[in-house]
């Protein structure tokens, strides 16, 4: 379900689906970012890192966040751009782990113009063991709900 930016309220809370991260995933990334750092592609290194295997990109998860965020269907037909994201690393996310996200609505405000606002989330992605994985902010251009029935 659409929902536009008057549609929020500070506070509001919403859960993702679930994915779960594969080989796959972080060997197409790979080669997608042309990122080969050995913590993501090297297991024997990876074995000497404080997490003892191969960790997903960091901006893999995110990606993968993002893709939750529209599954959530939530933002899709009413975003009118992605002004910023701001995110911070707690934990590494293994391939097999399954990540899901918790948006929360954390500030809302007016433009000059009136037909959208911008609303930011803060956002927290957990693994399966339901431990926070990272955590930041997603802001959004949104459209304005009366502006957008006008147009219909």
């Amino acid at each position: 379900m659409t929902m536009y930016f008057d549609d929020f309220s500070v506070g509001e809370e919403m859960l993702s689906p679930r994915r779960t991260i594969t080989e796959t995933d972080v060997v197409q990334f790979t080669g997608l970012s042309g990122d080969f750092n050995a913590l993501h592609i090297d297991e024997e290194f990876a074995k000497s890192t404080p997490f003892k295997t191969r960790v997903a990109h960091g901006l893999l998860s995110v990606s993968v966040v993002t893709g939750l965020q529209a599954m959530m269907g939530d933002v899709n037909d009413s975003t009118l751009g992605l002004l910023e994201i701001n995110w911070r690393f707690k934990n590494g996310v293994i391939p097999g782990d399954t990540i899901h996200a918790k948006f929360v609505v954390k500030e809302m405000k007016e433009t000059s113009k009136k037909d959208r606002g911008v609303l930011t989330r803060s956002v927290y992605v957990y693994n399966q063991r339901e431990e926070i994985v990272s955590e930041g902010e997603i802001v959004l251009l949104m459209k304005k709900k009366a502006f957008s029935l006008q147009e219909n």
